[in-house]
């Protein structure tokens, strides 16, 4: 076994890199303010250029902004020298990362994104560097240390890079008013998207899929129904098809246990009569947080006329990819 201290090592870098963070944050400056600015008044894209492990960061950042309301994407800058330069247009900010604002690759595209007219930000650890000067806008991400022992990971310095990125892509999305249903229209895959998305009209089980028994009915009966339908529940209504009660397994349960008669005793004197009931157009991440906070286990869904139109329990949630 090793006599490493890896749980020291790791606290270490975790302190080194929370460290980093505060640091930057003095950098959040007028400087900052004029960026989103910038990049809010973009009439093209922000196109996210980045070298090494500042490019993998600068994918990221990019993606962050594309999926907050800035249409963004990054392009290599090796890339960019062979051919990519073609996808910038005036009308975009490129943002150039590099930590020692040095890059040979990044630096030596400068001239013909200039060329093109698109306006630079630069995010570089040293603010007399080339790239910082060469930029019409320039964010410090200036670190005393990498968490990187020998100093040469970057480490540290790309923990603050990324931290900045989201910094400019939450202060563009807050300016733009960007909303849930916005950020779902971009992510209409996976569980956000089917988080953000689904109504309880596309999970609910309806038609004769309800378990619907009528008043006057017994214990039995609605048993059978419960049974066929197979939901852990059923709706009892009125002759005008109006929502009365609900009974569930749980309420059987605690039946049994006062010993009553199933095929004589009325299923309206053991329904619970004030049962939580939701609306189809509410969003199926609305109604799991309704079960999660009221410990339920299934959801009656009624029309305008108080009438059962649908039923779903957690297992429908879980199957739609919302739990």
């Amino acid at each position: 076994m090793s006599t490493h201290n890896f749980i020291g090592s790791a606290r270490q870098v975790l302190e080194i890199e929370q460290q980093a963070i505060a640091e930057i944050a003095q950098y959040v400056d007028t400087k900052f303010t004029a960026a989103c600015e910038l990049m809010l008044q973009c009439r093209g894209r922000i196109i996210v250029i980045g070298m090494g492990k500042s490019g993998h960061i600068g994918n990221k950042i990019a993606a962050t902004l594309a999926s907050t309301g800035t249409p963004a994407f990054f392009v290599h800058p090796g890339e960019a020298s062979h051919g990519d330069l073609g996808m910038i247009t005036a009308d975009d900010v490129v943002l150039l990362i590099s930590n020692s604002g040095e890059t040979h690759e990044v630096l030596a595209i400068v001239p013909v994104i200039k060329r093109i007219g698109a306006q630079i930000i630069s995010m570089t650890g040293n603010p007399e560097s080339n790239m910082a000067k060469l930029a019409d806008i320039h964010l410090c991400i200036k670190v005393s240390k990498e968490a990187c022992p020998l100093g040469l990971a970057p480490t540290a310095s790309t923990t603050a890079t990324l931290v900045m990125g989201d910094a400019l892509a939450v202060a563009l999305l807050e300016a733009r008013g960007f909303t849930a249903d916005d950020f779902a229209l971009s992510h209409p895959g996976g569980s956000l998207g089917k988080r953000l998305l689904l109504t309880l009209a596309d999970v609910m089980h309806s038609g004769e899929a309800v378990p619907v028994v009528t008043q006057g009915c017994t214990i039995t009966d609605a048993l059978f129904e419960m049974s066929g339908k197979g939901l852990g529940m059923t709706t009892i209504v009125d002759a005008q098809g109006q929502l009365k009660g609900l009974f569930t397994d749980g309420d059987l349960r605690r039946i049994i246990e006062q010993r009553l008669d199933l095929h004589s005793t009325p299923i309206e004197s053991v329904m619970t009569k004030r049962c939580t009931t939701v609306t189809q157009d509410m969003l199926a991440a609305e109604a799991l947080h309704i079960m999660e906070k009221k410990r339920i286990n299934g959801l009656i869904v009624i029309d305008a006329q108080g009438c059962p139109i649908g039923a779903l329990n957690m297992q429908d949630l879980l199957r739609a990819g919302v739990l």
